[in-house]
């Protein structure tokens, strides 16, 4: 069986050396990039397991690069997780909202960094993926089918990152049901990593974004969470 491959986009060298060596030592194939443009170029040529993307990056930001990334056929679905420093929280909103499945701040702990690669390609999978339901959601105008990693709003494809995939099919599996923030949290994430109730909120948004007119189907109830109503 392969070695996972795991590619570094980061102009820190200190850093770059730490995470090779780490990485490597966990059994890893390792690949780097100092900007954003050679991360892109090595995506092309060896799309990688997942990829560890900085976000203050010399020419192309990073999240530009996680924007193009999503784009790209060959990269839309490998998972990212973004290195940021300690006052970047909205630009950690943004890059989950363009598709980012989780991040880390630096100065980061080597052992967290390492369990949270793990978990994101353990989630990606897909057997871990399936609910204990089975491998099809109905739901009014929504179908999502948690096999092929799909969701069709009245038979048209929608295009949802997996957290949002996630979350979507958490709220379709329990119809009607008020799922809170915390359980929403747990659900996105298969409680291995640390997200911010407010992530959440940046999932629903994009989610409702993306429903178009069947949006009011996920409706807030103040102080609690959110639920999915079946009309």
């Amino acid at each position: 069986m392969p070695r996972p491959s795991i590619l570094i986009i980061e102009d820190e060298e200190d850093i770059v050396a730490l995470l090779r060596y780490n990485l490597e030592q966990e059994r890893f194939q390792v690949r780097t990039a100092t900007s954003g443009e050679a991360g892109l170029d090595l995506t092309r040529s060896h799309p990688p397991s997942l990829i560890l993307l900085d976000l203050a990056l010399p020419g192309i930001q990073g999240l530009e690069v996680c924007r193009i990334l999503r784009t790209r056929p060959e990269t839309a679905r490998v998972p990212i997780i973004m290195l940021t420093a300690k006052g970047e929280e909205s630009d950690i909103v943004v890059g989950l909202e363009l598709g980012a499945d989780d991040y880390v701040r630096k100065p980061f702990k080597v052992r967290e960094l390492l369990a949270r690669v793990r978990a994101v390609l353990r989630r990606n999978t897909g057997k871990a993926e399936e609910p204990a339901g089975g491998e099809s959601i109905r739901v009014g105008p929504l179908t999502l089918d948690s096999r092929a990693y799909e969701a069709r709003l009245e038979g048209a494809p929608l295009d949802l990152t997996r957290a949002e995939f996630r979350l979507l099919r958490s709220l379709a599996a329990n119809p009607g049901r008020v799922l809170t923030r915390e359980r929403l949290v747990g659900e996105i994430t298969e409680g291995s990593v640390f997200i911010i109730d407010r992530n959440v909120d940046v999932h629903i948004r994009a989610l409702r974004r993306k429903l178009g007119p069947a949006r009011e189907m996920i409706a807030t109830v103040r102080g609690v969470g959110y639920k999915l109503r079946e009309n």
